[in-house]
């Protein structure tokens, strides 16, 4: 085998290694990303128009979460909350449209001191999404129905399954995701 050929073989071979290497370094990346983000990797994807856009999208997600101080609650603060969540509740009889938008501000206390920003609805899912993806259509929906209750376009139904879709995020973020 003469020398240019060789040279040919470790150059082509050099570049299949390169390229595997390549190929599996983003196989994992996206496993990750699908694995941390549960159904909003999917929703991202459609959202951004391709998986390329939609994972450095949820890369930088990651990023900013990591810079963020997220604290887990003490067991007083979580019991405190536990029985805010039961009063929030015990209104709903009375007066489901008011419980809907507590339960909306309760979740949002729950983040805040947790270590959550909450400037804005669309921050809050971003923020969100990294630790509580599976838990964000809830809160959507929840959110959706809430806003609809402050024009009385929600029928009790409605504002009932809002109450079980906050309730699924509150369970959520009282409790401390890294201990899991």
């Amino acid at each position: 085998m003469s020398t240019s050929t060789l040279i040919a073989v470790i150059v082509v071979a050099a570049v299949l290694v390169v390229a595997l290497t390549a190929t599996m370094w983003m196989l994992a990346r996206r496993r990750h990303l699908r694995d941390r983000f549960g159904p909003e990797y999917q929703r991202t994807v459609e959202e951004k128009g391709g998986a390329l856009a939609a994972e450095r999208d949820l890369h930088a997600r990651e990023e900013r979460h990591d810079r963020l101080d997220i604290r887990e609650l003490p067991p007083e603060r979580r019991r405190e909350y536990a029985d805010s969540w039961g009063s929030v509740q015990e209104h709903f009889v009375d007066r489901p449209e008011g419980s809907v938008a507590e339960a909306d501000e309760l979740v949002s206390r729950l983040m805040r001191e947790r270590g959550y920003p909450t400037e804005g609805y669309d921050g809050q899912l971003r923020d969100l999404s990294v630790e509580h993806g599976r838990t964000l259509d809830h809160y959507r929906a929840a959110h959706d129905v809430k806003v609809r209750s402050g024009t009385n376009g929600a029928t009790t139904e409605e504002l009932r399954g809002a109450m079980v879709h906050y309730r699924a995020l509150f369970d959520d973020l009282l409790t401390d995701q890294r201990s899991r």
